[in-house]
């Protein structure tokens, strides 16, 4: 995807507007990244760039924002037009790179759709990578059990929420959120295009997204917004406890209004609000947010759901700076973060790569938008990790919080099937 580290990103930038029905997923070639929402959003275009390392620790993802806004700034381009932009799947906790690619597709509103390109004046463009592979073909079979390993397994991971819980009561900690693996072995190659454009149409209100990691390409569809900058106004859109979607109306209203009412979930996800507020609030000279949770609706899961408007004092923190600041949030860590930290290296057997890191792009203006990588897999030819977590707190049931990721291992294998 990138060439050598230091090749620099230089040249002044080039803008083509491209028809206002091009499709993100249709930029991406091998390696290639596409994040959007509701049709706007961001995809680079072939390959050729450079890749920022980041290490552990808020102030390597700080390092790596500060030189890829640099490198972005010192292209020369005119006002008013599409700002060229970095991209990349941070990773939850060390590893993950920010990406300053050559040629990145934009659309910032349904009618505006560009091609940004760094380059020599003196160079070509090279043509569109083989994009999306559309196909009229019915989805494959449904996996057996024998294609399908979780780690840890069932007894295992109820074992280490029942810890959890004790330790809770213990008063060491407050949360932690423990995840899982599902390795599947497809016996065929997937596509990770095809399967974003079925996450896609299944939920298009979600964040969709497809970026090249060190084990191969993420694939998902989040529901959460990390954080948005635009100017000066930041928008963050944490989520916490949940409960599933039903095909009867009235049981699904049933499930929604049972959530609402749930002293766990509330508990949960106020401690997440708490911590978005503490961490943003510094930031801002106005920040508001949803007095109580609001019931949100994606295609197979109920959230709770808490919205943050503000807006940001002078001199204004880049997107990068902000997600820098917010993550982990205790929706994928824990709280208090370091004792959750603790615990998730210690009772989850995997390392999480890419899953419930930073995902998204900043652009030469600061401005950005980023989810947090859930409802993904990383995909590598013919087999794909899927992830799946609960938030364990005080009032959590070992076998409601194993059956939780179990319904979200089931939804993301049913669109796999398309892949």
């Amino acid at each position: 995807m990138s060439e050598p580290r230091d090749a620099p990103v230089t040249g002044r930038v080039h803008v083509v507007p491209l028809g206002p029905s091009f499709d993100l997923l249709a930029a991406p070639g091998a390696g290639g990244f596409s994040f959007e929402r509701g049709g706007l959003g961001v995809a680079t275009a072939g390959s050729g760039g450079v890749d920022l390392a980041i290490g552990s620790g808020a102030s390597s993802m700080l390092d790596a924002g500060k030189e890829a806004l640099a490198m972005l700034r010192s292209l020369e381009r005119d006002d008013g037009i599409a700002a060229p932009a970095a991209v990349g799947a941070l990773g939850f906790g060390p590893g993950g790179s920010l990406h300053v690619p050559r040629r990145i597709v934009r659309r910032s509103d349904p009618g505006r759709t560009w091609l940004v390109e760094a380059r020599p004046a003196d160079r070509g463009s090279p043509p569109f990578g083989p994009g999306l592979l559309r196909s009229g073909r019915p989805p494959h079979e449904a996996f057996s059990d024998l294609q399908l390993r979780p780690h840890p397994a069932r007894g295992d991971y109820a074992e280490a929420v029942r810890e959890v819980t004790a330790r809770i009561r213990g008063g060491a900690i407050r949360k932690v959120v423990l995840a899982r693996q599902l390795e599947v072995r497809a016996g065929r190659s997937l596509e990770p295009l095809l399967l974003a454009a079925r996450l896609r149409s299944v939920d298009p209100d979600a964040y969709t997204f497809v970026a090249p990691t060190t084990r191969g390409t993420l694939v998902g569809a989040s529901p959460e917004l990390l954080v948005s900058r635009r100017g000066r106004k930041v928008r963050s859109n944490p989520l916490a406890g949940s409960a599933p979607r039903a095909g009867d109306p009235e049981e699904d209203r049933h499930n929604g209004e049972a959530l609402a009412a749930s002293a766990k979930d509330c508990e949960e996800h106020a401690i997440v609000v708490e911590a978005v507020a503490d961490v943003l609030g510094p930031f801002c000279g106005e920040l508001v947010w949803d007095p109580e949770p609001v019931l949100l609706a994606t295609a197979n899961v109920w959230h709770l759901s808490t919205r943050f408007n503000g807006t940001l004092r002078e001199p204004a923190p880049d997107a990068m700076q902000l997600v820098a600041a917010l993550h982990p949030t205790p929706a994928v860590g824990g709280s208090p973060t370091a004792a959750a930290l603790a615990a998730i290296s210690e009772l989850e057997p995997f390392e999480r790569g890419a899953y419930a890191g930073p995902v998204g792009w900043v652009d030469a203006e600061g401005d950005g938008e980023w989810a947090v990588a859930l409802r993904c897999a990383e995909i590598e030819g013919d087999s794909a990790t899927l992830f799946a977590g609960a938030g364990i707190v005080a009032g959590s049931d070992p076998d409601a919080e194993l059956d939780e990721t179990e319904r979200k291992f089931r939804a993301f294998l049913d669109a796999l099937r398309w892949g």
